[in-house]
């Protein structure tokens, strides 16, 4: 209903954000032995090493969203930390749009199966490459492009949504079900109030998050 690629390429950015747990952390020492040490902690949880955070016991919420003047997010779904995200992804793909043709992630996301996944839905992924910096090799300045977008899409996404939602903190529930609920339920929430402000032709980049935060 929004045609999100109206007036630009059919792309889409992929990533994950860890979501903190309830209740404090279970040290891997405690975890290897089967120790609890308080009742606090959510075992359902585990860890995982970001970028941005070091290491962080809970969560991660897989997303998709629209690379376009508004960042609509397709699909999601909540793991423990630990879950590999190109392997999250294989879950996602069903999900997405079939007009999509680019779909934009780092280097997590350059597998073979996830190419070859998406190659059979005539889609493209567009990912970050290892090895030596700067790349040499044909396409690299297309790619670079590509990187960019993604980037400014799916990070600055992760943050916009985490602030309308209190999600920089601890999530407010323990195990994996409760959790989830409360991640995908954001998301549903926030595809609502988009599609509700289109229906009333009101801003769908501006004010967002004031009108979530007085509903």
């Amino acid at each position: 209903m929004l045609k999100p690629w109206a007036t630009c390429g059919r792309a889409a950015a992929i990533d994950s954000t860890v979501l903190r747990a309830h209740g404090g952390v279970w040290h891997k020492k405690d975890r290897e032995a089967g120790v609890v040490p308080h009742t606090a902690i959510d075992t359902e949880a585990h860890w995982t090493k970001s970028g941005w955070h070091g290491w962080v016991y809970g969560w991660k919420l897989h997303l998709v969203a629209t690379v376009a003047a508004v960042w609509i997010p397709l699909a999601a779904d909540l793991t423990s930390a630990n879950v590999a995200d190109n392997e999250q992804a294989l879950h996602l793909l069903p999900e997405l749009p079939p007009d999509l043709r680019y779909l934009l992630g780092d280097q997590h996301y350059n597998d073979p199966t996830l190419h070859t996944a998406c190659a059979c839905a005539s889609q493209t992924i567009v990912a970050t490459r290892n090895g030596t910096y700067p790349h040499t090799d044909p396409g690299v300045a297309v790619r670079k492009i590509f990187h960019a977008l993604r980037s400014h899409t799916i990070e600055n996404f992760n943050q916009h949504f985490k602030g309308i939602f209190d999600a920089h903190g601890q999530v407010p529930t323990k195990g994996l079900v409760n959790p989830r609920r409360f991640a995908l339920g954001a998301v549903f929430v926030y595809q609502l109030s988009l599609w509700y402000r289109f229906e009333h032709g009101l801003n769908l980049r501006v004010g967002l998050k004031a009108f979530l935060k007085a509903a």
